[in-house]
């Protein structure tokens, strides 16, 4: 049975019946949750599916070394910075497991019926022979996740003596039924992950490099032997390493792969992951349009804020801020839409404004940028977004007419409470702020509020050129000339000034 096949006849139900299907114990015999992976995801490679669907960006740098260290049957480890689809990665390997796996009905740990190594199946099998019944395991239940915290114990992840189950039993705490099984045996024949893996205790650690190299771990004093199969992978946070704690070396030693993950390399790859992500499709009665400058401001606003000085590179600005910008931008637009009762609901420049606690909640800030503020900051990244996405739009084109006409004393000062119609029959009063908008593919006959838009992202972006000026008094007016006085002065080069001779 193939991993994705869905059977078409009844799956066996007692022990005899499984011996005598395909499933067969020369099948299952030695074929541990690594090599299932490996197997599935050779048969995968070859008919060309897709290995991890909905990662964009990652096809030609993290992905290949996943699947190298699958392939080596390792486990491995995803070191990247908060937003990088880790914990998304890690969801997504119970795609190279068989769709079914048969196991001891009623096992808590999920054993072999044909090698248990729980001593409950072991009398189970002794008992009832070729009846013992059968379930079947889908591999959606064959992936167990958990987040290290601190307080996490050897009981949680292990196991612990239940005094309670030896009561009922009257049996010695020191019997292996007395056992309560944690996460790591309950995800037997499966894959176990841990996120955030140096904020677990050492002690912790220790007893999983021991559990994973030689299947032994010791309960409240006494030896237990455990040869689980499954799968580990973790991931961690680069500067978790010194900041909240670290990965011991044994343990370190004992993980496979190592590999990198990363943000998106370029701002196209962005733009994928967060239409796929954010929740536009809101299938309301008011039809949503997003513009694709609008998008693209949002996206190139991550980008910047990664590359500035005042923002905490070892924090990240995560994959979230574009996301839940275009979420709050989309709200922003609707409800000015209802308000004023216009259809469709376009979203505008001035809407990423209004999305600035998107912004400011998702970024960590240096000292020199906790001096500036939060908000100037991400005022400073917008502007600089928006003039970066016009440039890449309007590049070469003359808008000279536009500007002169601010240079002559033209202001236009518009308000989110006016109707698009109202705006646009303001905007036609400048020369030439309409005639270029083919370059955002806007031609006659759409909506106002899409006219409206792109207008005022025309306009934005002359202000962010420093072409006009935009004040909440004046609206769009004319860049004024800074005095000479109240320049900036030129950067210290670390060379005294050359002196001046008349």
């Amino acid at each position: 049975m193939s991993s994705t096949a869905i059977p078409t006849t009844p799956l066996p139900a007692t022990l005899g019946e499984l011996r005598r299907s395909s499933w067969s114990e020369e099948r299952l015999a030695g074929r541990s949750v690594k090599q299932e992976a490996r197997e599935n995801l050779l048969r995968m490679l070859a008919a060309g599916e897709a290995l991890f669907p909905g990662v964009h960006g990652y096809e030609d740098t993290v992905v290949p070394q996943i699947v190298n260290a699958l392939l080596s049957r390792q486990h491995f480890i995803l070191l990247g910075l908060r937003g990088q689809a880790k914990s998304r990665i890690l969801r997504g390997l119970v795609a190279f497991l068989d769709e079914y796996l048969p196991m001891v009905a009623g096992c808590e740990i999920n054993d072999t019926p044909y090698a248990p190594i729980c001593k409950a199946c072991r009398e189970r099998l002794a008992r009832y022979g070729d009846e013992t019944p059968i379930g079947w395991l889908p591999r959606s239940e064959r992936y167990v996740e958990k987040l290290a915290t601190p307080d996490v114990t050897i009981a949680d992840i292990i196991g612990d003596v239940d005094p309670i189950r030896a009561a009922r039993g009257g049996r010695d705490l020191s019997d292996e039924l007395t056992m309560h099984y944690g996460l790591l045996p309950r995800a037997n024949r499966g894959v176990f992950a841990i996120n955030e893996l140096p904020d677990l205790a050492g002690k912790i650690q220790v007893g999983l490099f021991n559990i994973m190299q030689e299947g032994d771990v010791q309960i409240k004093g006494y030896p237990l032997r455990l040869p689980l199969d499954v799968l580990l992978v973790f991931t961690a946070n680069p500067e978790d390493y010194t900041a909240r704690g670290k990965i011991i070396t044994p343990l370190k030693d004992r993980i496979g792969a190592e590999i990198r993950t990363h943000y998106p390399a370029s701002v196209d790859e962005g733009l994928r992951i967060t239409q796929q992500e954010a929740w536009t499709e809101r299938g309301e009665h008011i039809p949503l349009e997003i513009p694709g400058y609008v998008r693209e401001i949002i996206e190139q606003i991550a980008f910047l804020a990664r590359d500035d000085k005042r923002v905490d590179k070892r924090s990240g600005v995560s994959q979230r801020l574009p996301i839940s910008v275009v979420e709050s931008v989309a709200s922003n637009a609707e409800q000015r839409a209802v308000r004023l009762q216009e259809r469709p609901a376009v979203a505008r420049v001035a809407d990423i404004y209004s999305a600035m606690p998107s912004i400011t909640g998702k970024i960590e800030l240096e000292y020199e940028g906790e001096l500036r503020g939060a908000d100037t900051v991400a005022r400073e990244l917008i502007r600089g977004a928006i003039g970066r996405v016009f440039e890449r739009h309007f590049s070469g084109v003359n808008l000279d007419k536009t500007v002169e006409w601010f240079q002559n004393g033209g202001e236009l000062k518009l308000s989110t409470a006016m109707p698009a119609r109202d705006q646009l029959a303001l905007m036609k009063k400048v020369p030439g702020l309409l005639e270029r908008l083919d370059r955002l593919s806007v031609r006659d006959g759409l909506a106002p509020a899409v006219t409206v838009a792109a207008a005022e992202f025309v306009l934005e972006g002359l202000w962010a050129h420093r072409r006009v000026s935009r004040s909440e008094e004046r609206g769009y007016h004319a860049e004024a000339p800074r005095p000479a006085e109240t320049r900036e002065p030129e950067p210290y080069s670390g060379r005294p000034p050359r002196r001046q001779f008349n």
